[in-house]
């Protein structure tokens, strides 16, 4: 009998064995930075990280990213492009003794070898406060260059001095150009092919996330390869496996789509259906629409169709799009619910939007004189003189807090360009200045369409 072959073959057939395998998006791991998909304002000609690899002058670094963008593929080609040995630790499952072990490896690889040491930490967030001090001066030393990962906005999750001795790179979720190309490579690499519509559906409801994509394309495929042996054709990816394959409902829409159904969303929370706006919200969810575009859209809507009438809408607007960015999908979407059901339930008034369209359009058309003298600066030697200030009067001496005082060029002057609602907060604003104001006071003809109306 043939003695067993040396250790080192079993060990090349286990690696050999996982890495088929594999993921498919660990077989698909970009094996150079130049293969590295969507990520051109980090590795294009110029930029930042493409810059430090090049020239094997990289410190430790934070990459912060949705899931799915390549935070480990870099850590990865960053090694293997320098000098230095990788090591990986989970911050989900490490603990402090495993940062110290890390750093006493570095200070004898260092020494006997003269060879630095890379540390990526996956979900850098998930360290608490102790564990990341046990890092600061390794990575203050250059003992350790640090790879941070994470998901979550850093300047909220990692110490300080931490982030501050380490540059801070952000990825951003991949275009759909780029995650196609990826997906493709995928097909070639299971051996199948996909119809073109629901190829485009997987890549759009992937949301920039290629491990995603890649995982829903697997199980997609084994659904096809399945069908196909049972029916002695070539394996297809059809719509029913990408569906199967994401566990969602189809939806579909091209970019025509897109805006159609954020204007029914913006339409249906402008005319106070709460309902109608949390359905057009689920199907730009469902259909894999940026939610910092929806947030966006609700920003603007709070100050243009609530307005004046509920001027707490905005802050609503604002705190949702900010939660887009601080927890991102899912949980985000529960942010964005809040706010349409708030904002179409709001008192709604435009008063804002018409009255800076009248003085936008009186400011285009309208040639006058220029700040009028008596509202010009003083605060210069020599304004005096000029007459600047002269004859303004100033509103706290009076005892009401107002003066009866022009503060607009003489041709404009009689010009009115808002006019308060009676709706909601407006109304009782309108009434609390009208006995100063006459002109404040709430309209009792509708304000006048400005030009390019919604």
């Amino acid at each position: 009998m043939a003695p067993p072959p040396p250790p080192d073959l079993f060990a090349a057939a286990a690696d050999d064995r996982r890495a088929r395998r594999a993921p498919l998006a660990e077989r698909l791991r970009p094996a150079r930075l130049d293969d590295v998909e969507g990520q051109d304002h980090l590795l294009g000609p110029g930029g930042p990280l493409r810059a430090l690899v090049d020239a094997d002058r990289l410190s430790s670094v934070v990459l912060w990213g949705p899931p799915g963008t390549g935070k480990t593929t870099l850590a990865r080609l960053i090694a293997r492009e320098s000098s230095s040995e990788l090591i990986e630790l989970s911050a989900v499952s490490a603990s402090v003794k495993d940062v110290r072990e890390v750093i006493a490896g570095a200070e004898r690889r260092l020494g006997e070898y003269g060879t630095g040491t890379i540390l990526f930490l996956d979900e850098v967030h998930r360290f608490n406060r102790a564990q990341q001090d046990a890092l600061l001066p390794s990575v203050e030393s250059g003992l350790l260059t640090l790879i941070g990962a994470t998901t979550e906005n850093p300047y909220f999750e990692v110490n300080p001095p931490l982030l501050s001795r380490s540059t801070l790179l952000r990825l951003e979720p991949l275009v759909p150009d780029a995650l196609e190309r990826i997906v493709r490579r995928g097909l070639v690499e299971l051996g199948v092919e996909a119809e073109p519509e629901p190829l485009r559906r997987l890549v759009g409801l992937a949301n920039g996330d290629a491990r995603h994509a890649l995982g829903a394309l697997e199980v997609a495929a084994a659904l096809a390869s399945r069908r196909a042996a049972a029916e002695g054709a070539p394996a297809l990816v059809g719509d029913d496996d990408v569906t199967a394959a994401l566990g969602t409902k189809a939806v579909r829409y091209g970019v025509d789509g897109h805006y159609d159904a954020v204007s029914a969303l913006i339409k249906s929370i402008r005319g106070s259906d709460p309902d109608a706006g949390l359905f057009w919200l689920a199907t730009m969810l469902e259909a894999g629409d940026d939610a910092r575009f929806i947030a966006r859209r609700l920003v603007i809507l709070a100050s243009e169709d609530v307005g004046m009438a509920d001027s707490a809408a905005l802050g609503v607007a604002t705190a949702a799009a900010h939660a887009v960015e601080l927890v991102g999908l899912p949980e985000a979407q529960l942010n964005l619910a809040h706010a349409v059901v708030y904002l179409a339930t709001a008192p709604k008034s435009n008063s804002a939007y018409t009255a800076l369209a009248a003085a936008q359009h009186d400011v285009r058309t309208v040639s006058h004189s220029g700040v009028p003298l008596h509202l010009r600066g003083t605060g210069y030697k020599g304004a005096a003189e000029l007459g600047h200030g002269v004859g303004y009067r100033y509103p706290h001496d009076d005892e009401a807090g107002w003066v009866d005082q022009e503060y607009r060029p003489a041709e404009v002057a009689g010009h009115r360009y808002y006019h308060a609602s009676a709706h909601g907060a407006e109304a009782r604003l309108a009434q609390r200045w009208s006995p100063n104001r006459r002109w404040f006071a709430p309209a009792t003809e509708p304000p006048a369409e400005p030009g390019g109306g919604r």
